[in-house]
């Protein structure tokens, strides 16, 4: 269990006046859909299955709004209604560091690549 470490640790960025400046990230590797994950060989469900395109994560302080709920999947979890991509998200994450995420560029076999690839847009209704 996470959420009592999590709460505490808050709790103390917040009395020290610390959850101002600092970005606090929460995220997983992948999401969990909202079936079983079968296999052979196994009498029983093995546990929910991944799901790559629908995850939670959560972030707090460094000029994040807080209360908000972005995205979102239908009612058992299965396609996405509201996306954003990780693009999008490490686009929002580079302008809480005050860092332009069209401008960081680096050079790899004679062309420029970003961070965020050829996509990627600020999360506005984000930020504080």
């Amino acid at each position: 269990m996470a959420d009592q470490p999590i709460a505490a640790l808050l709790k103390d960025l917040k009395q020290r006046g610390l959850l101002d400046t600092k970005l606090v990230v929460w995220g997983s590797e992948f999401g969990r859909t909202p079936l079983g994950e079968n296999r052979k060989g196994y009498q029983a469900v093995t546990g929910r299955d991944h799901h790559p395109f629908a995850f939670s994560l959560w972030l707090a302080g460094g000029g994040i709004k807080g209360g908000q709920v972005i995205g979102e999947t239908d009612e058992i979890g299965w396609n996405i209604v509201r996306p954003d991509s990780i693009n999008d998200f490490h686009a929002t994450i580079l302008r809480l560091f005050g860092l332009e995420h069209t401008k960081l560029t680096y050079r790899f076999q004679g062309r420029d690549f970003r961070l965020t690839d050829v996509g990627g847009k600020v999360v506005e209704k984000l930020l504080a």
